[in-house]
């Protein structure tokens, strides 16, 4: 029997699963793509936005965390990142691996579907390096002497449910600096240099080439890919996180500063992705999804000295974060709402958008809905598929709000117009003091996204409610409905906060 699965009006047979490339920028803000903030955004991004006109926009989506590391959990596991040990800041270069190796990931997943499964780019997870002793690496600081660069990579994602890998450790401004294969390094690092942090390199690697070359990898796998065997393609980026650093021909393109050109050069690199899907005539049943894994960050800048920054790309007339309030790092929207673009055109409606709350650990449960497949229990429990939007229909889900934590570790819960925040601050980088007193925040984000009317005094019933929804979300070890779960270690929500 054929199982068929309806989108848009559209039946794909079960046996006709759709490809899907899940394009991952770097720090890249919702206000960054112009499509998307067209008052606002002076950067010109002609890649994202033709695939914006050719499918849907998510106006609210969210990535799990502010920050790299733990976002990039939470869309591979389906499961939030202060669920396992990484309770606040990001992993380095040289630390051991964050993902357990029995937990199911998307591709593992996808994977068991038939899938052929691959990522092109950065990993950001960790990865099970040892020195020449044989004992475990950690942290950010090493030297050419302190990995055995022969030996086999674990805790990496062809251990995880990828058939393939291309790319690096971790961002462009953590050692090591050199390019891995699958399960080993390509060459071993004989100099130092540094994008910012020093550490072991290879001799021939640049950090203004990654890019690029994770561009032409990308395609260069699509290329490759038979049209009778469905594929899962993963590109987390490297840009326009720092070190900004676009190639030769983009500097200068923007007319604002180096950063206005990095987010031009990534775009680019989208449309270059595109534009294989498409010449390998695998357009229309190919899901095609451009995000973030956090807001644009402070240090959207040229150079040590130079003008930049968030502050002088305003004062031009570009917002990164559009009119939400902070950035990457913190728990206010602008570290967290990011762009999501979705093209499909055999199950979206060109031209469509859709104001539902979505998060970015929401694709291991949509993944499962579009392959007409069923999650385990102990998998993606802080996943919800969003495959209903897709056709425009409100998303059914028992998960009753969605969790955002920041760099510090500090909590949020949102519940449709309704935002609590567990801090008197930002919870990340942004140094404001609040206008009251108040032990924490609440905000209704229909009436004001930008955050500023703090209602936390005033609304004491709504943060009772909310309150109690996170609590059990936590301790119940998942957010959607299913069997208790554990936590891999205690979780404080409030961290440091005087209750009143």
């Amino acid at each position: 029997m054929i199982a068929w699965i309806g989108f848009a009006g559209v039946s794909v047979k079960a046996a006709e699963r759709p490809n899907i490339v899940y394009i991952l920028a770097d720090d890249l803000g919702y206000g960054d793509v112009q499509y998307l903030n067209p008052e606002q955004g002076k950067i010109p991004t002609p890649g994202m936005d033709q695939l914006a006109e050719q499918g849907m926009v998510f106006t609210d989506a969210h990535s799990s965390s502010s920050v790299c590391t733990p976002t990039r959990y939470g869309i591979l596991t389906g499961r939030y990142n202060w669920r396992s040990r990484l309770q606040r800041s990001v992993l380095f270069g040289f630390d051991q691996p964050l993902i357990a190796p029995d937990r199911l990931t998307v591709a593992g997943f996808l994977k068991e579907q038939g899938y052929k499964t691959a990522i092109v780019g950065k990993w950001h997870l960790g990865l099970g390096l040892r020195s020449p002793a044989g004992k475990p690496t950690k942290g950010m600081k090493g030297n050419t002497n302190s990995i055995d660069w022969s030996a086999r990579i674990t805790g990496g994602p062809v251990d995880l449910g990828f058939d393939y890998w291309y790319g690096i450790a971790a961002s462009l401004d953590m050692p090591p600096y050199i390019y891995i294969e699958n399960d080993r390094f390509i060459g071993e690092c004989t100099a130092t240099k540094a994008f910012h942090r020093v550490g072991p390199a290879h001799a021939d690697f640049e950090a203004i080439d990654v890019l690029p070359e994770i561009g032409n990898k990308a395609a260069e796998y699509v290329q490759q890919q038979k049209s009778d065997e469905p594929f899962f393609l993963y590109v987390p980026l490297t840009s326009p996180h720092a070190p900004i650093l676009p190639a030769d021909e983009w500097q200068g393109k923007s007319e604002l500063n180096l950063y206005g050109d990095f987010v031009m050069h990534t775009d680019a690199v989208v449309a270059q992705i595109t534009a294989a899907v498409d010449a390998a005539g695998f357009a229309e049943n190919t899901l095609i999804f451009v995000t973030s894994d956090n807001g644009c960050s402070k240090v959207a800048d040229g150079s040590k000295g130079s003008k930049g920054g968030i502050s002088f790309l305003k004062e031009l007339g570009h917002y990164p974060n559009a009119n939400f309030r902070g950035s990457k790092s913190d728990i206010w929207d602008g570290g967290h709402r990011v762009p999501f673009i979705v093209r499909w055109p055999a199950g979206v409606e060109a031209g469509s958008s859709s104001d539902e709350i979505i998060c970015l650990t929401d694709l291991m449960a949509t993944c499962a809905e579009l392959t007409d497949s069923k999650l385990p229990e102990t998998a993606g429990e802080d996943s919800v598929s969003f495959a209903s939007a897709l056709q425009g229909k409100p998303i059914v889900s028992t998960r009753k709000g969605v969790v955002h934590h920041s760099i510090s570790g500090q909590f949020a819960y949102r519940e449709g117009k309704w935002k609590l925040l567990l801090t008197k601050a930002s919870g990340g980088w942004t140094k404001e003091k609040m206008a009251d007193d108040s032990p924490a925040q609440l905000y209704d984000m229909e009436a004001d996204p930008g955050e500023q009317n703090n209602l936390y005094q005033s609304h004491p019933e709504v943060v009772e409610r909310l309150v109690a929804q996170l609590e059990s979300d936590v301790n119940s070890g998942r957010s959607t409905d299913g069997p208790e779960l554990s936590n891999d270690v205690k979780v404080n929500i409030w961290k440091g906060v005087k209750k009143k």
